[in-house]
């Protein structure tokens, strides 16, 4: 099958090839694709050239519609599982997945590979080490997960947050930085973001965020919890996720008078104005999410997927809790969380505390560090026998 069925052409760099270029993959969920889509920004920004490797799955799709000018390549691929059907699944995707990075890499003869994670870096990592072209893996959650951890001794530079170890991986091979987040993740003014969404800019708002795949549960408890809210003079704008429900309004009564409005979408790609709009954030504890929560000092209440691997969500909540950017409820204490959304949210104190130490966790600058760091590392060996770093270029 040609390449050109799975590649999409840039009509930026049609013609002209930067100073140098890197695949950068990044498929599978939000919380991979978007600090891929960041670095790729930052390098573009630096006149490189880069191929962005996702998987096949339709929330990849959406993710990246608004960045036309970008270069994709679907790779085959599923995720790991025990079932023995899906281990086949995954065993055969990969393969699959393998062939296809092996004739990308040898196309593209990129300088360097950057791999942020899930199934979709596997095949391209090993790839890169055979053909000996520098590799560079990223792990933004507190647990690393399964690629990392097994890929990681194949990697010439690991990317982890601070503080988190991986044994297989030799410490001069790790570099310890934070999650990138795309340029326009930054935030508004809260009553122009609270406009652009359809919401009221003189009402409380409370936003409810899944994740770019949605939280079933989550949907669940906001909706029963709608008129309560709604009778306190609460606005919610609810991301359900695609597939897990249409977009609607609904009206409700308030206990003081007349009715408050509340919207529900699949899908939002206006991230930062959504938190920015927020008094309170209900969430997940995915590391994308707790990244933008962050650049956009949400406050936020955390429910951890129970589900996830390694139950890698608990451990970012716990870290973003400890940190004091806001707390973390159980999914099995559901019942409750209603009482703390209302202890929260009305207290302004506590929302200007926990803001105040969102700022305090936003004075890094992950996009930077790696930028320059992943510059050096894939730098052709004939061009700095020195060592020492590229110079930025605007």
């Amino acid at each position: 099958m040609a390449f050109d069925w799975f590649v999409k052409k840039s009509p930026v760099h049609a013609g002209g090839v930067g100073m140098s270029k890197f695949l950068i993959s990044c498929g599978g969920t939000g919380g991979h694709l978007s600090p891929g889509i960041a670095l790729a920004e930052g390098l573009i920004a630096r006149n490189h050239e880069i191929v962005l490797l996702i998987s096949q799955k339709k929330v990849d799709a959406r993710l990246i519609e608004k960045y036309a000018g970008f270069r994709f390549a679907r790779v085959p691929g599923s995720g790991f599982s025990i079932n023995p059907v899906g281990l086949l699944k995954f065993l055969i995707s990969q393969c699959q997945g393998f062939l296809f990075c092996l004739r990308l890499v040898r196309k593209e003869k990129p300088d360097g590979i950057v791999g942020f994670g899930g199934f979709t870096s596997a095949a391209i990592t090993l790839v890169g080490w055979l053909m000996r072209v520098p590799v560079a893996l990223h792990e933004s959650n507190r647990v690393p997960g399964l690629a990392v951890r097994t890929l990681g001794g194949f990697a010439r530079r690991v990317y982890l947050p601070s503080g988190v170890r991986i044994t297989s991986v030799r410490a001069r091979h790790i570099r310890y930085v934070g999650m990138p987040v795309r340029q326009e993740i930054c935030p508004w003014p809260q009553a122009k973001a609270r406009e652009a969404l359809g919401l009221d800019p003189s009402r409380t708002v409370l936003v409810v965020f899944g994740g770019s795949q949605g939280a079933g549960p989550l949907n669940t408890w906001i909706r029963a919890s709608l008129p309560t809210l709604a009778a306190e003079g609460i606005q919610v704008y609810g991301v359900t996720g695609v597939g897990k429900g249409e977009a609607e309004t609904i009206e409700l009564p308030v206990n003081t008078g007349g009715t408050i409005k509340s919207i529900f979408v699949p899908f939002c790609d206006q991230v930062a104005a959504l938190l920015s709009a927020a008094d309170l954030v209900v969430s997940r504890a995915g590391s994308g999410s707790i990244a933008e929560l962050i650049r956009c000092a949400a406050p936020a209440i955390l429910v951890p997927f129970p589900q996830a691997a390694d139950d890698h969500q608990r451990a970012n909540a716990e870290h973003f809790e400890r940190q004091g950017g806001g707390i973390v409820v159980d999914q099995s204490q559901l019942d409750g969380l209603r009482h703390e959304v209302f202890d929260i949210i009305f207290n302004d104190w506590l929302l200007r505390q926990f803001r105040s130490n969102l700022q305090r966790m936003d004075r890094a600058n992950p996009l930077g560090q790696l930028l320059v760091d992943i510059e050096e590392v894939c730098a052709p060996k004939n061009e700095f026998p020195t060592g020492k770093p590229k110079p930025a270029t605007a």
